[in-house]
């Protein structure tokens, strides 16, 4: 099976099928896809057309992911399953966990490892804060609090994850949500039917 996975799942996604044992090539697609989610779904169809041809089954490493079901509407031509949620988070925290998150504290920012890692490149250079810090009231100005759903927290993330809130000037929450989401959302696309 081909995964045609987001780039911000992708080594997880591939660590766990190999420790599986399932059969499952993942490919991954650039995570700064996401700061342009309109382009999501084009970009995952042309991968899973290419890919369709040297694989038995295709499958979607992204949940809605901002595409507003334009995801969904590629899947169903291409009868191809997606990662459930509308967006990572979900997937990493559970979809109810998250909606009371943003329930409670409807200003919450929320950061995997991956945007933790990355946070100077996709979050800061990517909206321009780098060069114009005077952006971040604009951008975060509304939110409340940082919340780090930590797959694999250490020492170096926990400090990055520290360092990305306070350049936002927000306090963390950290979570601590391992890749269970992710391995059990997985194993589903790796049962489903052809």
């Amino acid at each position: 099976m081909a995964l045609v996975a987001c780039g911000a799942l992708a080594q997880p996604a591939a660590e766990i099928s190999e420790r599986r044992g399932w059969p499952v090539d993942v490919h991954p697609l650039p995570p700064l896809l996401h700061n342009q989610p309109r382009l999501i779904a084009g970009e995952v169809r042309a991968l899973a057309e290419r890919l369709a041809g040297s694989y038995d089954r295709v499958a979607v490493g992204y949940a809605d992911c901002g595409t507003y079901g334009a995801l969904d509407v590629v899947c169903a031509e291409l009868g191809l399953e997606r990662l459930p949620g509308l967006h990572c988070y979900d997937v990493y925290g559970g979809a109810e966990r998250l909606a009371a998150y943003f329930t409670e504290e409807p200003g919450t920012y929320v950061l995997t490892d991956f945007l933790v890692r990355s946070f100077g490149r996709t979050v800061e250079r990517e909206l321009g804060l780098d060069r114009w810090p005077e952006l971040r009231e604009d951008y975060f100005g509304h939110y409340t609090r940082v919340v780090w759903l930590a797959q694999q927290p250490d020492p170096e993330l926990a400090a990055l994850a520290e360092d990305a809130a306070a350049r936002l000037g927000l306090p963390l929450t950290v979570v601590d949500t391992g890749h269970h989401g992710l391995e059990s959302a997985l194993a589903d696309l790796v049962a489903a039917p052809r």
